[in-house]
């Protein structure tokens, strides 16, 4: 995991898309301060868990970063992505990296600002859910919080939920089955369904 110091626009590292019609395309990313790409192992494990479900579904990166996880999911044949990113640098480097893919406007948005007050006026339900929020800031809560009471979740939708490991403890909704989950010393990562029923 990279957590930057460097906060200039250039781009100083990359992500790689490991499946999919972009597989082995590197894009660059920015070296900015909370910028925390998901690594590759636990990115290829996240896209195990969702193999079933990518293709065609409409996703929602709440906080984007690199966008790592929506360009992973584009490349597996996600219909569409709104990926929400608060800094302008790394929302205009997501653009840039869907430019380079040639991902046009029927296929993504890019819109940057608060992820809490964005969420609340989406005008569209999603299958799939990301929610990583920079770490040591309390965000996961928050978020859970904002899906829940807004019209955000699709029928059936999954949340993957990556945060800090001492972060984890946040409660999720009675109707929200916890359907895969991993643990290392430092990280919690959770996909949770909608239980409609």
């Amino acid at each position: 995991m990279k957590r930057g110091v460097n906060k200039q626009s250039s781009a100083t590292g990359s992500i790689r898309i490991i499946s999919g019609q972009y597989r082995g395309r590197k894009l660059p990313v920015l070296n900015a301060q909370g910028l925390r790409p998901t690594t590759d192992r636990l990115k290829e494990t996240l896209f195990n868990w969702l193999m079933p479900y990518v293709s065609q579904s409409t996703c929602l990166d709440m906080f984007a970063g690199s966008g790592s996880l929506g360009f992973e999911a584009l490349s597996r044949y996600a219909k569409w992505c709104t990926f929400i990113e608060m800094a302008p640098q790394a929302a205009n480097n997501i653009k840039q990296n869907l430019q380079t893919l040639k991902i046009d406007h029927s296929a993504a948005e890019v819109k940057q600002g608060d992820a809490f007050a964005l969420c609340a006026s989406l005008p569209q339900q999603f299958d799939l859910i990301f929610i990583d929020p920079p770490f040591h800031q309390q965000l996961v809560p928050r978020a859970l919080d904002v899906l829940i009471h807004n019209n955000v979740l699709a029928k059936g939708a999954l949340i993957y939920v990556e945060c800090e490991r001492q972060a984890s403890t946040y409660s999720a909704p009675d109707n929200w089955q916890l359907i895969k989950q991993k643990d290392t010393s430092n990280l919690s990562s959770r996909l949770f369904e909608l239980n409609d029923s």
